[in-house]
């Protein structure tokens, strides 16, 4: 057999091995933080934060998803805004002798796949949130 018709029958598998690159490809998500990045200081001590989440997974099952914020060694469980299917919020503490924290977003959830369903989570970068003197 020559070489040609060898290299040929070697591309014929290609397509197959490429489909599945193609495909996980094509799904993204993203957390968008939409919390303000300056909060004035309040008797309670607890400051709303808010992200929005966004993904073209259409495998992800929307019931499972479960977000926190982490602090330190903190977590804190958020909850979904009212009327919205995209946005989440949660207060969070921040003691008086403090004037920052730093914090970033962890999203759980399920999505379908064959046989039982897969688990994956999503982490965000750093954020930091100023608290500030009246």
């Amino acid at each position: 057999m020559c070489n040609a018709r060898r290299a040929m029958q070697k591309m014929k598998w290609f397509p197959l091995f490429l489909l599945p690159v193609l495909l996980v490809s094509c799904v993204s998500s993203s957390i968008t933080n939409i919390t303000a990045t300056h909060q004035p200081r309040n008797a309670t001590g607890l400051y709303p934060i808010e992200y929005e989440w966004s993904t073209s997974q259409q495998t992800i099952r929307p019931e499972t998803i479960t977000p926190y914020v982490v602090v330190g060694f903190d977590t804190y469980k958020m909850r979904q805004t009212l009327k919205m299917t995209n946005r989440w919020e949660v207060l969070i503490p921040v003691p008086a002798d403090k004037n920052s924290v730093n914090y970033y977003f962890k999203v759980d959830y399920d999505y379908n796949r064959f046989g039982k369903p897969g688990k994956d989570s999503l982490r965000s970068p750093g954020f930091k949130l100023y608290v500030t003197e009246k």
